[in-house]
This record gives C-alpha cells, sequence and structure tokens, in this order.
C-alpha cells in the first residue's frame, strides 16, 4: 500500500446508520464490498457522500432528504425513541493526512426534527479537539466547545444544528494560539479528504443520448460523456491514449480509437473507432455493460477538473486524493470486464492521487486492493 501523501479517508463508521450497527470499515486505497442484495453495500456508499456533502457545507435537510426513504430511513430499524419521542443515527471517519489520523464522528436527530446531537473531532492521542451537543431543544443550535490552549483552555459558542460544525471551524477559529492551530489543521484535513470525493453511478440508457457541448464537466450519471470525451481528447492526450488502451480490453471487437461527431444545437455524439477500414460504430450501440465500463474507466483516468465535483480550491491538488464512490461496480458487465477495470483500478490507485470505495456483487477477489464481505450484515 502507498504512503498517505495526501488527505485521505482510511476507515469509515456506521455506529448505528440503517442495517449497520458498530460498523467498522478500513477503506485502502482500493477498496471494494461484496456480499448479497440487503448486505447494506449501498449504505455504506450512502454514508460515505453524506459526509462528504456534509463537509462541504450543506445542510442536513439538503444531505438525508435526498436519500432512500428520507432521514427516518437511516436509523436503524430496530432502535427505539426515547421518552421525549427522539431517534437517529451516527456515523464517522478517521482521515490521516499530515495532521495524523483525525476521528470525526457526528450523531444526528432523525425524530421528530432533523438536526445535530452531537458531534466530537479527536486528535491521534485522543485528545477531543471539538465537541458539540444538543443541550437545549428549543433552540436551533448546539454548544460547541473547541480546543484553545491559551489563556482559556477551550472555546465555547453556539453554532449551527442543521450543519457540520467541523467544516464551519474554519470560519470561527482565528489560529492564534498552538491549540486553535491544531484545531484547525486537524478540521481542514478531515474537510479535505471528504469533499474529494465523486459519486458515480453510469446510467447507460442516459448516456446514448447526444450531450451538450458545452457540458465538460462529468456527472453522476455519465449523461454527458461524449461532451466529456471530446473535451478530454482535446486537453490530454496521454491519458485520452490511455482510455482507448482501456476500452480496447474492455469492449468486444476491434478498437482503434475513441472519438466524438457534432450534431444539431451544438450537441455531439462519442464514436468508437473500429480502424483497418471498418465503419466506426456510434457508443450509443454499446451494450449497457461495456457503457457503463467506459464510463468508469474515463472517470479512474481523468481528474477532479473534469469531474463535477467541489474539492477544496484554495488547496493543492497534490495535498487532495480524489475518491471514487461507485455503486454497483460490476453492474451489467461480465467477469472479463470486471477484472479489467479492476486492474485499471489498481494502477490508478497505487498512484496515490485516486481511490476507489465501490460495491459490487460477483467479485470474488481485488489484486492490489482489499475486498470486504459484509455477507454477515444483512437487513432483518
Amino acid at each position: 500500500m502507498p504512503p498517505i501523501s495526501a488527505a485521505a479517508v482510511t476507515e469509515l463508521r456506521l455506529s448505528a446508520f440503517r442495517s449497520h450497527r458498530g460498523l467498522a470499515l478500513p477503506l485502502a486505497p482500493l477498496t471494494v464490498l461484496a456480499g448479497p442484495s440487503g448486505s447494506g453495500k449501498s449504505a455504506v456508499l450512502e454514508a460515505y457522500a453524506a459526509l462528504a456533502r456534509l463537509a462541504g457545507g450543506e445542510e442536513l435537510g439538503q444531505v438525508f432528504g435526498e436519500v432512500r426513504g428520507g432521514p427516518a430511513g437511516c436509523v436503524p430499524r430496530d432502535a427505539r425513541p426515547d421518552r421525549q419521542g427522539r431517534r437517529g443515527f451516527r456515523l464517522g471517519c478517521t482521515v490521516d493526512g499530515p495532521a495524523g489520523p483525525v476521528r470525526c464522528d457526528v450523531a444526528v436527530q432523525a425524530e421528530p426534527e432533523l438536526r445535530v446531537a452531537g458531534e466530537r473531532l479527536t486528535a491521534a492521542d485522543g485528545r477531543t479537539l471539538l465537541s458539540t451537543a444538543l443541550r437545549d431543544p428549543g433552540r436551533r443550535q448546539v454548544h460547541a466547545e473547541w480546543h484553545t490552549a491559551g489563556t482559556a483552555r477551550v472555546t465555547r459558542a453556539p453554532l449551527p444544528d442543521d450543519r457540520l460544525a467541523t467544516a464551519l471551524l474554519p470560519l470561527r477559529v482565528a489560529g492564534v494560539t498552538d491549540g486553535q492551530r491544531e484545531v484547525l489543521a486537524a478540521a481542514e484535513q478531515v474537510v479535505i479528504a471528504l469533499r474529494a470525493a465523486f459519486a458515480c453511478d453510469p446510467r447507460p440508457e442516459a448516456m446514448r443520448a447526444p450531450a451538450d457541448l458545452a457540458d465538460g464537466l462529468l456527472r453522476r450519471g455519465c449523461e454527458n460523456l461524449a461532451a466529456v470525451l471530446r473535451r478530454t481528447r482535446a486537453e490530454c492526450g496521454t491519458r485520452h491514449a490511455a482510455l482507448v488502451e482501456a476500452v480496447r480490453a474492455g469492449c468486444a471487437g476491434p478498437v482503434a480509437g475513441l472519438s466524438t461527431t457534432p450534431g444539431e444545437r451544438a450537441r455531439v455524439t462519442a464514436v468508437l473507432e473500429r480502424g483497418a477500414g471498418r465503419a466506426d460504430m456510434p457508443v450509443e450501440w454499446l451494450g449497457d455493460g461495456e457503457l457503463r465500463y467506459l464510463a468508469l474507466a474515463l472517470v479512474l483516468l481523468t481528474g477532479p477538473g473534469v469531474l463535477a465535483v467541489d474539492p477544496v480550491r484554495e488547496v493543492l491538488p497534490a495535498r487532495q486524493a480524489l475518491t471514487v464512490l461507485a455503486d454497483g461496480l460490476d453492474r451489467g458487465m461480465d467477469r472479463r470486464q470486471t477484472q479489467e477495470l479492476l486492474a485499471l483500478a489498481a494502477r490508478m490507485c497505487e498512484r496515490g492521487h485516486v481511490r476507489l470505495l465501490g460495491a459490487a456483487q460477483g467479485v470474488a477477489e481485488v489484486p492490489g486492493g482489499r475486498l470486504v464481505d459484509l455477507g454477515g450484515e444483512r437487513i432483518p
């Protein structure tokens, strides 16, 4: 495993989230979740994506209002309400980087109102750098304390109860004392690592339609694949050649190149070049598995500047490792395509600037990565 040169999530914790309780998942640069349907693979990816959006400053309602079943669907089924009728869920992560391993854990109250119930940011030596608590249910705020190590040991202040406090600290901490600088470094490391995430689930039915020429940032469903291919081919010949090589290994028939053809109303379609006098084939004619393979290979070979992600722009790209979240990693693919995609992922993850957390059903081993079997975590 390569050394961590950029901030990266090295453990994901689902203390009480959907079907999971007390689940701690160590994350390698390449990690694939296996297990039957209902084992909670998608829940793990949802938890990571939710933390990433919270780190980006989004409100709880925005984040958990869009997940399956809404906020109440994230609460473990066997969770019983307390005397005030409150139920919730807990999740967190560990982020390694220049500040050392930093833990971030958050408890969310889902019922009767959606709000943060508590949050904790912990240093590698176990010291609490930040803690929040919901002390007055009648007020839409949490009581926050963070490490200062100055004249006063801690600083206390109210913070909003609908946002991740860790993401707000860079705006609230002055960074004057050594303690404040330590808190800032830990919070920024967590935010940097979580925000550099791209949740990807290619939708072949949408990828077959022409794309808007101006739509040059690849979206989650990869429906604008053709426009992004046109852009990457013009901007980086080396990466485009690597993509052609990957497609040649994973798609049926000869592959001499990938190109695009303009259409009406400033739209563009992608074309698979067959070479040797053979007629080129529109990408839309490919099977679902081939289209998903093509899209995921493009994601692994490109960078944040070509993907619809929101990294911390004030931080150099070398300090940020893009994490690709891919549910149904092998969906629609045959064994050969899956093996080729995993081999490509292993090569790209080894370089240190891309990480992959995927979920699959037909994967038995992950050369160069870690396979996590969630078969024992089935929903009752």
